[in-house]
């Protein structure tokens, strides 16, 4: 039955699962015919599940339980049914030109290496039970077994249907399957299920703040863990030591979710987070953004100059994205050619060219720019400017007559511009090339199905710089909390901005080596609001709270 016996009886007897008496009871008891293996077994000493764990360890591989695996059957056809039935495999998972095969004995080289030649596609191997491998087999090819194949896999595969109508339904799939859905009924952005020393913790990151919504056994991890690799159709489920990205499409509610799987190895097992691609935001436009009119105004002059660049900067996690993808929405005409250059390419947008950032074959942001320029684009837009070489490609588009949008990680501004020199881009052209920067972070909206009027604490007044004609015009108010909103008070995000503008007398003030706090305060001077005075609009026009404001913008103080 295994390639080595011998071998696999020693394993057991270290992992303490057998004991030399047990084996010298079950030789004298088995069936003639049977193996010491097979006798253990029989015996209901051993379970073939418990063997196949056992051979996964060894072998570096990982085990997975059939029985609770959700697999497409369109994965049959990948693999002919008597090579299936010859070298007691099973295709499991596809994609990414990579087969996962479940097999029963690892250690059986001369049957890994013949699957290698036989098929087309690259084979990554697992661990099974040989009975629910049979099960599946009988699943799979039962049409086109011959009765003397179909008896055999039969009488090896009782087991698994009895444990099958025993279980129920596989507890693992409906687990990962409920924590997708509930995360998408809350709107949540992303799920973190982490370990612990004590158990498995889901989290959902809702409007920005982490909820933890569940715990579970820790032991249920690795299951867990397995199932979503398998959902992304191209994580190795035995790669454990090493961080791992995919995506997983699903429908929820009559449309189709779009996850980007991050898996990383820590120190109590794998952690793993899903960003959940809102394809929403594909469609949004500069209002829903959270501008005020007027700043609405300035920023659509902007975003429709002809040439120059356009600079949204924040630290991660600030909206920047979405806001770039609200300006190409905002100015994608079928008279001008857009392309992007991002990494990741998150969402595809109608009409634009989308080029992805792939840093092992030499396709960087400067390498894509280089080529994306002999495209003859009207607008570009650079998902981030990391380096010199991808700032001075960008500035020289920008002089010769493209309009570019990117994105810098700078707390405020007027940073911005000292972020460029820092990198190495001369005063100069900064100064040319710069059209606008816009500093940006998100607050949480008050939500309308339990704002009520509110008070101000003094606190928030002396932080918030209030004076009393404007406390005398304003409209407070808070969420107290409800069903909608998780009784938070808050649902849905919005932007604070600071919109610095690049005038004639500014770029004097470049060209002349100014300091940041130099720029920063001649803009305010020239009518430049920052983060806090942007927030504290929307505090006292009942749009958020005095404390989100504070919490987001605490470098102002």
């Amino acid at each position: 039955m295994y390639s080595n016996e011998s071998y696999l009886l020693e394993l057991l007897q270290e992992a303490q699962l057998v004991t030399p008496a047990a084996m010298e009871d079950v030789r004298h008891k088995k069936k003639s015919q049977e193996s010491t293996i097979e006798g253990l077994v029989s015996l209901n000493l051993l379970t073939d599940e418990t063997i196949a764990q056992v051979l996964a360890e060894n072998a570096g591989m990982d085990y997975v339980d059939l029985k609770r695996l959700d697999v497409n059957p369109a994965v049959s056809s990948s693999m002919a049914p008597d090579v299936a039935v010859r070298f007691r495999a099973v295709p499991v998972a596809e994609g990414g030109g990579t087969l996962v095969i479940a097999v029963t004995d690892p250690l059986d080289f001369d049957a890994l290496d013949s699957l290698r030649h036989v098929l087309s596609v690259e084979p990554e191997f697992v661990v099974a039970s040989d009975s629910a491998i049979k099960q599946r087999q009988l699943d799979f090819y039962a049409s086109q077994l011959d009765s003397d194949q179909i008896a055999k896999l039969d009488a090896a595969a009782i087991t698994v249907a009895e444990s099958a109508a025993e279980g129920g339904d596989a507890p693992i799939i409906k687990m990962v399957y409920q924590i997708l859905q509930e995360a998408y009924q809350n709107r949540a952005s992303d799920i973190h299920i982490e370990p612990t020393e004590q158990e498995m913790r889901v989290r959902y990151r809702i409007d920005g703040a982490l909820h933890k919504v569940q715990s579970h056994p820790l032991s249920l991890l690795p299951s867990v863990v397995s199932r979503i690799k398998i959902m992304t159709g191209t994580m190795a489920i035995s790669e454990k030591r090493l961080p791992q990205d995919g995506r997983i499409q699903a429908k929820f509610g009559g449309g189709d979710l779009d996850l980007r799987v991050s898996t990383v190895p820590t120190s109590c097992g794998e952690s793993i987070v899903m960003r959940i691609l809102d394809k929403s935001s594909l469609t949004i436009g500069l209002p829903q953004l959270g501008f005020f009119s007027d700043d609405q105004a300035n920023f659509e002059e902007l975003i429709r100059l002809p040439d120059g660049i356009i600079l949204v900067t924040g630290p991660t996690g600030s909206g920047k994205t979405t806001t770039l993808y609200a300006c190409l929405n905002a100015i994608n005409k079928p008279d001008r050619k857009i392309i992007t250059v991002e990494d990741p390419v998150e969402y595809l947008l109608s009409g634009i060219n989308q080029v992805q950032v792939k840093e092992a074959i030499g396709m960087t942001f400067a390498a894509a720019l280089r080529s994306i320029l002999r495209q003859a684009p009207n607008i570009i837009m650079i998902g981030e400017i990391r380096d010199l070489e991808t700032a001075s490609i960008a500035i020289n588009a920008s002089l010769t007559g493209h309009l570019v949008f990117s994105t810098l990680h700078t707390n405020d501004a007027p940073s911005a511009v000292a972020r460029l020199a820092d990198i190495g881009v001369k005063k100069f052209l900064i100064a040319s090339a710069v059209r606008s920067i816009m500093a940006q972070r998100l607050v949480r909206g008050i939500c309308k199905d339990c704002a009520q009027p509110a008070e101000i604490t003094l606190k928030e007044i002396r932080s918030l710089r209030l004076t009393e004609e404007q406390l005398s015009k304003a409209e407070l108010r808070n969420g107290s909390g409800c069903r909608t909103c998780r009784m938070t008070g808050y649902k849905g995000r919005m932007g604070v901005f600071e919109i610095f503008n690049i005038s004639e007398e500014v770029r004097l003030l470049i060209n002349g080596d100014e300091s940041t706090s130099g720029l920063r305060r001649r803009a305010r001077e020239l009518g430049m609001r920052t983060l806090r005075e942007d927030g504290v609009r929307k505090v006292l026009s009942g749009k958020t709270t005095a404390s989100e404001v504070i919490r987001v913008t605490m470098a102002d103080d």
